[in-house]
């Protein structure tokens, strides 16, 4: 195979998987991960592929544009029910506190929501407030501010304040995408403040995202990548990035 034409197929495979590592590539094609740092390089200089830690990502991957809710509510939604009942593991006893972060994925942690544990609920999502208000053993507190169409999240100094002076015992949160190098992110700063001090407000993170966000970049990062102490994701996660985010104290759960 011509390096012309290997450079062609590895910018199909890494179009075709979303991310591809180095060693991956090396290993398909039969060449040494020197090689494919080169072809890595003449491709990133054709716009073809972005170079990211360990491989490469589409050169579309850094997106600087979010879906609207409705639009990411009927995308990847089996995946996403059985990680929002994955997730429920790691409620805190009853008594205890959390931050639901606005978003799909946490969103489908309601349906199998304990209804017999006393929690508190703090959240700045519109529709999940909506949602849990009705339910006996939930002491709801929705954080005000500026709501934004696009997420139907509050937003804003006014929801910073009152993160600003919370400590709760677990914080589950969305993201657009996570990689090791630019860890959590967003493509909204206003919302990524909000994530931000979500995080900085919790004892423990759990960050809930399907499969195809890991590896991708969104423009605003909201918190480094070992800020996240569990992922529940799906099965479908690549074996090199489970690897990659294990070293990085991350534990890995898959529903």
């Amino acid at each position: 195979m011509y390096p012309e034409e290997r450079q062609q197929a590895m910018s199909s495979l890494v179009a075709q998987r979303g991310r591809s590592s180095v060693t991956q590539l090396a290993d398909r094609f039969g060449v040494t991960t020197e090689t494919v740092r080169r072809d890595l390089a003449v491709l990133e200089r054709q716009g073809l592929v972005r170079r990211v830690h360990g491989g490469a990502v589409p050169a579309t991957s850094l997106t600087v544009t979010e879906p609207v809710l409705a639009e990411r509510e009927s995308t990847r939604t089996d995946l996403k029910d059985r990680i929002g009942k994955r997730a429920l593991e790691f409620l805190p006893a009853a008594g205890g506190s959390i931050l639901l972060d606005a978003g799909t994925t946490t969103s489908r942690m309601l349906p199998s929501i304990p209804t017999d544990r006393e929690l508190t609920v703090i959240t700045n999502s519109v529709p999940i407030a909506a949602r849990l208000a009705g339910l006996p053993a939930i002491t709801l507190q929705l954080l005000g501010g500026r709501v934004r169409g696009v997420t139907q999240a509050a937003v804003g100094e006014d929801t910073l304040r009152a993160l600003d002076v919370l400590r709760v015992d677990v914080a589950f949160v969305g993201t657009n995408a996570l990689s090791v190098e630019h860890g959590l992110s967003t493509p909204d700063p206003e919302e990524a403040a909000v994530k931000r001090a979500m995080v900085r407000s919790a004892r423990q993170v759990v960050a809930v995202a399907d499969s195809s966000k890991l590896g991708r970049e969104y423009l605003v990062s909201f918190a480094p990548a070992d800020a996240v102490d569990v992922l529940v994701t799906d099965a479908g996660i690549d074996p090199v990035d489970r690897e990659e985010l294990t070293r990085h104290g991350i534990e890995v759960v898959t529903a």
